[in-house]
C-alpha cells in the first residue's frame, strides 16, 4: 500500500468563491449613514441618536472617515450626549478657488471627516 501524505487540517475551496470584501462590525451603521448622505441636500444634516450606532461614537466616526477617505467624499461630523450629527461640508478653500461663506463653517464641536 502506499501512504499518502498528510491530511489537511481545513477544507479547502476555489479561490472565486472566497470572498473579497471585509464585512467590519460597523458596516452595517456606516453604510446607512452613506445613503442617507447621498440624499442630503445642502445646508441640512441628518442626526443619528447614539444608541443606534452599536459601538462608541469614536469608534464609529473612525470607521467613517475611512469609508468618506475611500469614496472621496467631504463630511464633517459633531456630537451631543445624544445624537452623531453628519452633513456634507464645502469643500476646503483653494480647492475649486470660492471662498466659503460664513454659513459653510463648522461648529466649534463639529470635526471634518
Amino acid at each position: 500500500m502506499k501512504a499518502n501524505g498528510p491530511v489537511a487540517h481545513f477544507k479547502t475551496m476555489a479561490l472565486l468563491d472566497v470572498p473579497r470584501s471585509r464585512n467590519g462590525k460597523h458596516k452595517k451603521i456606516v453604510t446607512l449613514i452613506l445613503r442617507d448622505l447621498d440624499q442630503l441636500g445642502e445646508r441640512a444634516a441628518f442626526k443619528v441618536p447614539l444608541a443606534e450606532l452599536g459601538d462608541s461614537k469614536e469608534n464609529v466616526r473612525s470607521a467613517l472617515n475611512r469609508a468618506t477617505r475611500k469614496a472621496g467624499l467631504n463630511v464633517a461630523t459633531a456630537t451631543d450626549d445624544n445624537f452623531l450629527y453628519v452633513w456634507n461640508a464645502a469643500k476646503p478653500e483653494g480647492s475649486n478657488g470660492a471662498r466659503r461663506d460664513r454659513q459653510d463653517q463648522l461648529p466649534r464641536n463639529a470635526r471634518r471627516l
